[in-house]
């Protein structure tokens, strides 16, 4: 049982990397141009909260609990989702920079990524059914044994999916993005 319940609060222009974050749960919480960047926020839940312009670079997610969560405009380096709890997860992002994180055999259905920038991003093994890459750049995104199935690539580039390697059923991709899914044949296309 945690100690702490938060509900319905709003932080702003918290300096977490200074005062250290309560373990407990945040439910509806709100958190804006908060700095996390380095903090240890194992063993937290957040339920139904919103980070906006928040620094969550090299974060330690280690048995976080992240349910029905949005990150609008967050620096998001470095994250190791992978090791988040991964019951009832549920999140999505938009406008964040996601650069070298992981979701490697994560389960992350019907996640929605706006136009983020998801270079270097491991999602080897990951159960990516159904998400939606808005306008994302997923250069050196690694795709490998993934469940692509139903996921929307249309909006997407920079992109590289090996489809022996991957399950694409019924993904989406436009006409303008098929080289990302054909650069391991060696086939140019003009």
């Amino acid at each position: 049982m945690l100690d702490n319940y938060f509900d319905s609060k709003e932080y702003s222009k918290f300096d977490f990397t200074k005062t250290k974050i309560k373990k407990g749960e945040y439910d509806n919480c709100t958190f804006i141009n908060c700095d996390f960047s380095g903090v240890h926020a194992s063993n937290i839940q957040f339920v139904e909260c919103d980070f906006i312009d928040c620094n969550f670079s090299n974060v330690i997610v280690k048995d976080t609990a992240f349910k029905d969560v949005k990150f609008r405009n967050c620096k998001m380096i470095g994250i190791k989702f992978n090791e988040v709890d991964s019951f009832l997860l549920e999140f999505s992002f938009a406008d964040c920079q996601l650069n070298y994180s992981s979701f490697y055999q994560l389960k992350i259905p019907n996640t929605t990524f706006t136009n983020c920038n998801l270079e270097v991003v491991d999602f080897t093994e990951t159960d990516a059914k159904n998400v939606v890459f808005s306008n994302c750049d997923l250069k050196n995104a690694v795709f490998k044994d993934s469940n692509l199935e139903k996921t929307d690539f249309r909006t997407a580039f920079n992109f590289r999916i090996h489809p022996e390697e991957n399950r694409l059923q019924n993904a989406k991709f436009s006409r303008n993005s098929i080289d990302g899914l054909l650069s391991s044949y060696k086939i140019h296309i003009e």
